[in-house]
């Protein structure tokens, strides 16, 4: 069998290293308790009107939800999605606090991606990072790269479901308006970590909203 070739696993591991150091000084960050994968949380990252107008532009963008490789597979992921408007000041306001906290150049960091689950929408489990053997990774390369970290945050709270599951070292994150959660996609030595698979569970009442940011190794473009 084949060693599997991860062509970014040095800079990963550098930039893993950084974001860590950074984050075990960021009194508001706080390290979920799984040694396996790197999760943090900062609560209160946004305020509520910040969260109110990022709802608001999501709502005008979007559409159904695709997967990464383009693969027919139905009902995997039922949720809506769509790229926030760049030019909005408060996007680009969080885009920078995005940076700043994890000290990621923000010319690494794709497009934010805002999320909605309606009553019953879901995303199966998953990883972030690409898979360097599929056919899809020849034009992620060009394009900037490995994922590093995934900061992705909760626009409100949700009257029942729609928890963020680890799934692979059993943590579930209830939404909470305004909380921020920031992960490693890296081992700590650049290779991709399995123990980030994750899994947003159906909503059962109410709305989910969620933005996302991916940072890759290098210039997103």
């Amino acid at each position: 069998m084949a060693t599997p070739i991860h062509p970014d696993r040095k800079a990963l591991a550098r930039i893993g290293a950084s974001v860590r150091q950074r984050l075990a000084a960021e009194p508001t960050a706080r390290r979920l308790p799984d040694d396996r994968a790197e999760i943090y949380a900062i609560d209160g990252f946004l305020t509520a009107p910040s969260c109110a107008h990022l709802i608001h532009l999501i709502d005008a963008v979007a559409c159904p939800s695709s997967l990464v490789d383009g693969a027919l597979w139905p009902d995997y992921r039922t949720s809506f999605s769509g790229d926030i408007d760049e030019s909005d000041e408060c996007v680009r306001t969080l885009e920078e606090r995005l940076a700043a906290v994890t000290g990621i150049a923000p010319a690494c960091g794709e497009a934010a991606q805002g999320q909605r689950y309606h009553c019953g929408q879901y995303f199966n489990e998953h990883c972030d990072w690409f898979d360097t053997a599929a056919g899809y990774w020849r034009t992620e390369r060009r394009c900037g790269g490995q994922r590093s970290w995934t900061a992705m945050v909760y626009l409100n709270s949700v009257d029942e479901g729609g928890m963020t599951d680890f799934t692979r070292v059993a943590l579930s994150i209830p939404p909470c308006a305004g909380t921020l959660l920031l992960w490693n996609n890296a081992l700590p030595d650049g290779t991709p970590n399995p123990w980030t698979m994750h899994a947003a569970r159906p909503v059962v009442r109410g709305v989910k909203y969620v933005v996302t940011k991916w940072f890759r190794t290098r210039t997103w473009q």
